[in-house]
Formats: C-alpha cells, structure tokens, sequence
C-alpha cells in the first residue's frame, strides 16, 4: 500500500531525529576525546558537559541549516521521498562508521545522501553545483589541513609559551583551560551540526506542503537540540578511543590546542552558512598537535584510516540513498516519488 503524504512527513521527521541522534553520539565522541584522553574530565563528566553544551549550540541558528535546507538542491523540485531516502542513506553510513570505530564525518554524510537521492530524482540538474563547490567542497578539502595547521601552530606557539616563568605550573594550568576548549568544541558542534539536521527537516517539511516557506520551525529547533544532546549522552566510545588514542599521545596541554584550533574554525564556519565537518576539524588539529612534537609521534596508520573514510563518505552515502530510492521507486506508486 502507498504512503500517504502525511506519512511521509511523519517518517521524515522521525529519521530526520535519528539522524541528529546518530550524529550526536557518532561526531561527539570526537568533541570529547581528546578531554578524557588527557584525563583532564572522566568519561562521564566529559560526555554529560558535551550533551549540555551541544544543547545550548543547536538552540542558536546559523546560516548552516539554510545551506542544507535551500543551498544545496532545488528546494521546490525536492520530493518528501527524496529527503527521506537522503536520511536513510545518511543513517547508514552513520551506523556503518561507528560500528567500525571510524571517525567519519556525519555532515558530509547528510549531504552525499541529499546528493544521490536529489541526483535519482531529478538528474544532474537538480544539483547546485555552485553553492556545493563553494560552501561543502572547497571546506571539505581545507577543514582538515587547517587543522592540522593550526594545532601545529599553536602548539609551537604554546611550547615557547610556557617556558616562561609565569607557566611554571603549566600542567595544571592548561588542565583548567582544557575543560573551557573542550566546552567550546561542544558548543560550536551543536552550533554547526544540529543546524544540518534542522535544515533536512525543514526541506522534508516544505516538500510536504507543510510549511509555506522553508524557514526552521521553532519545534524543530526544539526537538533536533535535545535529540542531539540524548545523542551526545550515549557516548560514542569506539569513536573516542580512535581520537582520542589512535593517532598521537595527548596531555592537557596539546589537548587545548587541538580544541582550541578546532573550535574557532568550527564557529567561523558555522556564521558563514558553511556546514562543515566537526570530525575533519578535531582529527586534523589533533594530528597537527602530534606532528608538533615530531613526526614519529603521530601514528600515521590511522590517520590513513581516517582518510580513506573523509574520502568515501560522500560518495557512499550518496550511493546508499541513491539506492534505497531507486528500489522505493519500483515499488510504489510514481506519484509519491
């Protein structure tokens, strides 16, 4: 039997909440990491101050959930069938990566699954290729090699720093300031991430007819910050143990320059309307910190791990949900497709 319109919209809401849900608990664990690695917070202080903090960032809206909602595809030709499949897609890859103790990026896999969804719908020219090159691409490619530069930077900054007088006591001091960095990265993934969540909602929703315009809800605000913040308090250990143990050595001190670096980019991008990856900044300027100290410091296998998985999740998402609807589409009715 076909679904109905409003079944749609149901189903859409649903997964688009799953979704926030997997994010929270798959790219939080990067937001916490490096803080329990350092053992500056316990597992449990660092997960509940991250769920908090995530909560309090998605409340604030910023360009990003517009670039997903309206930016990336053609609102007014997207079906509720398309987003839904762009979710389940999304979700997949979500599942699939934290089974794996992967630390992909579940931004990127949002928008492959709107991408291979949009794209089996309506053909290449459903795509805005220009906005996707500029606000998705382009900080893809670069998110990651900031980070890294920056945690570099900061590091050598910050190991000149505290060999003066006033830092004597440097260890217990940069254990305080971690907890503030690690807070920041929370506040800015809840900032940056929910708003992808809230936007993919929000195009379900205008799809449906529901809403008139695609302008978030305020219930949908609502609902994707404390989805996220449930999410975030499930904790995302194999995530954490990869970040936070796999790639370099961490102490308080190279934990607030991974944070730190990571932070301020994330804020930047979530002002300029660009949805990029929390994973891509964190594992890059925890990988800068450890090529500071030197170059055998960072155990590189992983970090080609991490690559390889930035690299296919675009694509396998986008594949995923491109499948799922094309096997949707042979089995009900065209006019809900």
């Amino acid at each position: 039997m076909p679904l109905a319109p409003v079944d749609l919209v149901i189903l859409i809401v649903f997964f688009g909440l799953l979704f926030d849900y997997t994010n929270g608990f798959h790219d939080a664990a990067n937001v916490v990491s490096t803080v329990i690695a350092t053992r500056v917070l316990t597992p449990l202080a660092a997960i509940l101050l991250a769920s908090i903090l995530n909560v309090l960032g998605a409340t604030q809206t910023s360009g990003v959930a517009e670039t997903i909602a309206t930016g990336l595809v053609d609102s007014h030709s997207t079906t509720q069938l398309t987003v839904l499949c762009a979710l389940v897609g999304a979700i997949c890859w979500n599942f699939i990566t934290w089974y794996c103790g992967i630390p992909s990026s579940s931004s990127y896999a949002l928008i492959g699954g709107l991408l291979g969804a949009s794209w089996v719908h309506g053909g290449v020219e459903m795509i805005l290729w220009g906005s996707l090159f500029y606000k998705v691409i382009i900080p893809m490619v670069a998110s990651p090699i900031i980070g890294f530069l920056l945690g570099f930077v900061v590091l050598k900054a910050l190991n000149k720093l505290i060999h003066h007088p006033p830092f004597q006591h440097r260890q217990k001091l940069f254990a305080r300031l971690q907890i503030a960095s690690a807070s920041l990265v929370a506040l800015s993934h809840g900032l940056n991430d929910a708003q992808k969540s809230m936007g993919i909602i929000t195009l379900g929703l205008f799809a449906g007819g529901v809403i008139a315009q695609p302008h978030i809800p305020l219930w949908v605000i609502a609902a994707c910050a404390l989805v996220m913040g449930l999410g975030t308090a499930s904790g995302g250990f194999r995530i954490i143990r990869t970040v936070g143990y796999e790639i370099t050595t961490l102490h308080p001190l190279q934990g607030f320059a991974a944070e730190t670096s990571a932070s301020s980019v994330i804020l930047m991008a979530s002002f300029l309307g660009m949805p990029i990856s929390s994973t891509h900044m964190i594992v890059g300027s925890v990988t800068g910190v450890g090529a500071a100290r030197g170059a055998s410091k960072v155990r590189w296998t992983t970090g080609k791990k991490v690559a390889y998985a930035w690299i296919f999740t675009l694509p396998g998402s986008a594949l995923i949900a491109a499948l799922v609807l094309q096997i949707v589409k042979w089995l009900i009715q065209p006019v809900f497709v």
